[in-house]
């Protein structure tokens, strides 16, 4: 029994300690690797799933927010205190694009639906190269048609069928093309929420109410309230406005979860065992050991005895125990 039981903690143990791993690799390796990481101009794919009908109009609107919002993810990632250095990069995204991916791929992790890229090896490893970083952050916007069930706004009625959305994913890439970490992250045990950017489409709950009808039709957001809608700040507990963006902040605060770690094991596992003395750092150098030195002691004097008076006898005093007091006379011994 207790056999089993410790079997079931060690499981857990091990399972645990993935969980809180949110890297590809170790996280030892990515802490010690990845200290200037650079984030790429945020990408926005036009040839992904974007059906809106004024779709030009929309990419310059997203492209515009992303450059304004950049600055946020570069402030968050500071704050985790892991890098050395977080720089944004001030390149052209629609030609950056271009020339580093290779290919996109939907997929269905976890009943998870997202786009998936994959990069070019060589372009890649050039570009960390030219701007002298240990890895790069990609972050892309692209568009995605999925199943999803929608309520009206006072929760009596819904709607479950096929709307498009724009969703944003992205991963941190190693001068070989590796890819160190990636949004959607699927390595924890639990797999966290996946929230879309924004939806372009809603259904008309409101027409179908006022004409009476059983089908609701599937309308596309304005790009003024898309725009509108990825512009609201988010408030405090006190409901009060901040100047933070909500749904940006929100996606950046999940990116930013899933990259942070604790920098403290490192540094305790060079700590010596409790109890366990310091040793000096072995130099190859062998330091000379002085010789202690010898401090000099002034000689013992013998007492001066007092004369004696004239015809006294001198009584010899006996030697004392060791241990013993020696107590002064009270009465002359003459």
């Amino acid at each position: 029994m207790k056999r089993l039981v410790m079997s079931v903690l060690v499981i857990a143990v091990t399972l645990l300690g993935c969980a809180q791993n949110r890297f590809n690799v170790p996280t030892e390796y990515f802490s010690e690797k990845v200290r200037v990481l650079g984030i790429a101009p945020a990408f926005v794919d036009a040839d992904s799933d974007i059906i809106h009908p004024q779709k030009d109009l929309l990419l310059a609107v997203i492209s515009d927010l992303n450059r304004k919002n950049e600055p946020l993810l570069v402030r968050k990632l500071q704050a985790t205190g892991n890098f050395y250095a977080v720089t944004l990069l001030a390149d052209e995204p629609r030609q950056l694009f271009s020339v580093l991916m290779a290919r996109r791929e939907k997929r269905n992790d976890a009943n998870i639906e997202y786009n998936k890229y994959f990069w070019k090896n060589d372009e890649i490893a050039a570009y960390i190269k030219k701007n002298r970083l240990d890895a790069l952050m990609i972050v892309t916007v692209s568009g995605l048609t999925q199943k999803s069930k929608i309520f009206s706004s006072n929760l009596l009625s819904s709607l479950e069928t096929n709307y498009n959305f724009l969703t944003m994913t992205a991963q941190i890439v190693g001068p070989d093309g590796t890819v160190l970490w990636e949004f959607p992250n699927f390595r924890g045990q639990f797999v966290s929420p996946y929230y879309p950017l924004v939806n372009l489409q809603y259904p008309d709950f409101s027409e179908s109410e006022a004409n009476q009808s059983r089908s609701t039709e599937v309308r596309f957001k304005s790009v003024d309230g898309i725009r509108r809608t990825l512009e609201l700040k988010k408030k405090d507990l006190l409901f009060r406005e901040t100047e933070e963006p909500e749904v940006y902040g929100k996606l950046f605060d999940e990116m930013t979860s899933l990259i942070k770690y604790s920098a403290d094991k490192k540094a305790q596992s060079n700590q010596p065992p409790a109890g366990e003395p310091l040793k000096p750092a072995a130099t190859g150098v062998t330091a000379p050991v002085a010789s202690p030195v010898a401090v000099p002691v002034p000689p013992v004097e013998a007492p001066v005895k007092a004369p004696l008076p004239k015809g006294a006898v001198e009584v010899p005093v006996a030697p004392t125990p060791p241990g013993n007091e020696i107590v002064p006379a009270t009465s002359s011994t003459l």
